[in-house]
């Protein structure tokens, strides 16, 4: 179904399951095919594939989806895949994203709103990419991994644990370098929010105790805090991963402050 005001352009391929919502323009040479939907407003460039089937070798055919939308800007080479059956059958985008040029989402992955992917980053199956994330060009993110709210993912880096929110990573093998507080300044976080966050950044990843016992003194500290909350959540909810830490000791200065 193709909805109103929508553009197929020249030498685009639509499959017969496809649903295109209002206003999307798809450019020259897209490829949308397979169980898949786009949501009103949503610019695709040219050589883009989407809804094609899994790179898993344990798929087997069976009707699964992609489900992306709306106002998400598509840039040339993406490709996005459907889920897989032991996934949960969607791979699902979110609302406001860009997605540049050669970036790839597989199987089953789960993509917030918002969310900037840059040029050659890829995402494995089943990954799961809170609202705000930016990740960097280049990137690998290993498959069942989970990116928390507003982190950023430094270019070049392979995750391979899961990042709390707001959380900077960089390096070859991401390691947590530090909180993204440039990030929440420019989205205008009050002062006392960034100074809680750091303050449970710095408890959460001391010496002095266990993870546990760090959690609880972080909840009973500091937990009226969205920002912490938002961490605490993170941190106590399911995982296939453990997460990142910092590759050195935290002190005062290292946890992404200029």
């Amino acid at each position: 179904m193709i909805g109103p005001d929508a553009v197929v352009g020249p030498f685009s391929t639509v499959g017969p399951e496809v649903v295109l919502g209002e206003g999307v323009v798809l450019k020259s040479h897209v490829v949308v095919t397979g169980r898949t939907e786009i949501g009103a407003g949503t610019v695709v460039f040219p050589f883009a594939s989407l809804g094609e089937v899994p790179q898993d070798l344990k798929y087997r055919g069976e009707k699964t989806r992609l489900v992306i939308g709306r106002r998400n800007r598509i840039r040339e080479t993406v490709t996005m895949n459907i889920g897989t059956e032991g996934g949960g059958g969607v791979t699902r985008v979110g609302d406001d994203c860009l997605f540049m040029a050669g970036a790839h989402v597989g199987h089953d992955a789960r993509v917030g709103n918002r969310v900037i992917m840059a040029n050659q980053s890829a995402l494995a199956g089943h990954c799961v990419i809170e609202d705000d994330v930016i990740i960097g060009g280049l990137c690998g993110v290993h498959q069942f991994v989970r990116i928390g709210r507003g982190a950023i993912i430094g270019a070049l880096t392979m995750v391979t644990h899961d990042v709390i929110p707001h959380g900077l990573v960089h390096g070859p093998r991401g390691a947590l370098e530090g909180l993204n507080l440039i990030g929440l300044k420019r989205r205008g976080t009050p002062r006392e929010e960034i100074r809680a966050l750091r303050q449970a950044y710095r408890l959460l990843f001391s010496e002095e105790g266990t993870l546990a016992e760090n959690i609880a003194r972080i909840e009973a500290e500091l937990g009226d805090s969205d920002l912490v909350a938002d961490v605490l959540r993170f941190l106590t909810g399911p995982s296939e991963r453990a997460f990142l830490t910092p590759a050195r000791e935290v002190r005062s200065g290292e946890d992404g402050a200029p």
